[in-house]
């Protein structure tokens, strides 16, 4: 369920608050951990850069949860930033069940 009335948390953010800053980790030593570049988790913490089904991957298997956490996160952030860019569109489909043609 998205949130209402916010943007959902981005995954940068999580990892940076609930992962890193606990663990007293810098993003280089999670990098490094990682085989990824220290580019590529800085525009992940700074919401700049997406969580990939192949960092999902690398941040389960180096922090014991599961891809879909990370993935999980990502999509409720793109499903987000989709209703709000779209949901003028959406609210102007009608479903099946109200298309007159299709009525018996």
């Amino acid at each position: 369920m998205l949130p209402q009335s916010r943007k959902p948390t981005l995954p940068g953010e999580i990892l940076k608050f609930e992962f890193l800053e606990p663990l007293k980790m810098t993003q280089q030593q999670l990098a490094d951990a990682l085989g990824i570049t220290q580019v590529r988790v800085n525009e992940i913490i700074t919401g700049k850069r997406a969580i990939t089904p192949d960092t999902a991957f690398r941040l389960a298997k180096y922090f014991n949860t599961t891809p879909d956490f990370w993935m999980n996160l990502q999509l409720n952030v793109d499903r987000w930033d989709t209703l709000q860019s779209y949901h003028h569109e959406y609210e102007k489909i009608e479903s099946i069940a109200q298309h007159s043609s299709l009525k018996r």
